[in-house]
């Protein structure tokens, strides 16, 4: 019975992020925008996933005080960016503007899993090669390149701030 409720939770999951998908639109920045607003906006949202440090990991949580890894990126950007992600990593994925690892900046999200087509994990990247992200060990800051972790992609996600 608790295979079958997981399963349908997942599948719920997946076909809500789909529709999310679907219907959300974002606009992303260029990946070479330098300007002060970006810092800005980092600060705004770094400030918001620090306080979350510690907090637990539920599969398909969107916080405030338990999340999953894209349910994470989303609260932390939607409060200090003012800013709505796509439910799901994949969606996330599919919806954002691609940059290098070698063009990263702080505040843009990195994509783990298989390939570009199965995204399972996202975090947010905060700079010298960290990131903070939910996982199973609850919010957490650690290294974009541990070992248990296989980057696919990183996105720069577009802020009000960014179009001025």
């Amino acid at each position: 019975m608790k295979k079958i409720v997981k399963r349908l939770a997942t599948l719920a999951l997946t076909v809500a992020g789909v529709f999310t998908f679907a219907t959300t639109s974002i606009t992303s920045a260029s990946a070479d925008s330098t300007d002060d607003s970006t810092a800005t906006t980092f600060q705004s949202v770094y400030k918001v996933a620090k306080s979350k440090l510690g907090a637990s990991y539920v599969y398909g949580a969107v916080g405030p005080n338990v999340f999953d890894c894209s349910g994470f990126t989303s609260y932390v950007y939607k409060k200090g960016a003012h800013v709505t992600l796509p439910r799901t990593a994949q969606a996330q994925y599919n919806s954002l503007k691609h940059v290098t690892y070698k063009n990263i900046k702080k505040g843009d999200l990195v994509f783990f899993g298989g390939s570009k087509y199965s995204i399972s994990h996202v975090g947010m990247y905060i700079g010298k090669g960290k990131m903070i992200d939910a996982q199973n060990r609850g919010v957490v800051r650690e290294a974009v390149h541990a070992p248990w972790w296989h980057a696919v992609g990183y996105a720069r996600v577009a802020t009000a701030t960014d179009a001025d």
